[in-house]
């Protein structure tokens, strides 16, 4: 074989646009949930727990609590839920805190390969594909306790609006409409949600019915941690429009917060 033959095959065996398949290729070791110990091994894993999304007139919101629980104990007051994938598009994460975290970096990952190989962006669609791939290769690790289900969301440029979908363990991809929540709190965050969402909201509405949500699911679900005006930990929220992936700033949330819990103690029932 001549050097160029050499060289061509290198390129070609790299030239996949999914990093996905190069690594399962090449170091399949590294996937989330590739190699999961056996059960009687498995201890206590720490658990992510409320992540939510909610559309308005401009993009989405995707938020969540603090707090990750281990068993009965709390495990994490200040972990990160919400994850950006690109400049479009987030990842929210619930289930086993640490294959989790894995898979959103790894995500972030395939977006970026693919924008480098093929020179373009993934569209919204086949990104939501994507992630539901990773999910199903977690599936090995999920039978044995290590669920991870994510929220996707981000900005579709072709629909001008945004959009948000939601997995199960098996890597079942599902577009929701106007909202969604997952984790051990999401039952009451979209009871929540069904409440207090309207069409068309504005931003400022849309950030107040998240974050009402997440203190309706920490009220009711004894893993998801509410606002906590003491050590000063408060919900971490991003939102994605036209113009790309932010943050809401702390000091906006805390406010908001400060407000909705002023409000609830006055009514005396903490509705």
């Amino acid at each position: 074989m001549t050097d160029g033959e050499r060289w061509r095959s290198l390129f070609n065996d790299y030239s996949n646009s999914s990093f996905l398949e190069v690594l399962r290729r090449e170091s399949p070791h590294l996937i989330p949930g590739h190699e999961v110990p056996a059960a009687a091994e498995v201890r206590e894993p720490v658990h992510g727990t409320t992540v939510l999304s909610v559309r308005y007139r401009d993009g989405v919101i995707m938020a969540g609590d603090r707090q990750a629980t281990a068993g009965y104990q709390v495990a994490s007051r200040r972990i990160e839920k919400i994850f950006k994938s690109d400049e479009l598009s987030g990842v929210g994460i619930a289930g086993a805190a640490g294959p989790a975290m894995e898979m959103a970096k790894l995500f972030q990952t395939e977006l970026e390969h693919y924008e480098k190989v093929e020179g373009e962006n993934l569209s919204l669609e086949g990104k939501a594909n994507r992630l539901s791939q990773m999910i199903r290769m977690n599936l090995p690790a999920a039978m044995q306790g290590l669920v991870v289900v994510p929220i996707f969301a981000g900005f579709d440029e072709k629909a001008g609006l945004g959009r948000l979908f939601k997995y199960d363990i098996t890597g079942g991809r599902y577009e929701e409409t106007n909202f969604d929540a997952q984790g051990s709190g999401s039952k009451d965050a979209r009871d929540s949600l069904k409440k207090l969402w309207k069409r068309d909201m504005s931003r400022d509405e849309a950030l107040r019915v998240s974050l009402e949500a997440l203190i309706d699911a920490a009220d009711e679900d004894v893993g998801t941690g509410g606002p906590d005006l003491v050590r000063g930990i408060f919900p971490s929220v991003k939102t994605i429009t036209r113009s790309g992936f932010g943050d809401v700033p702390e000091e906006e949330v805390k406010g908001l917060c400060e407000a909705i819990l002023g409000e609830r103690s006055r009514t005396g029932n903490g509705a």
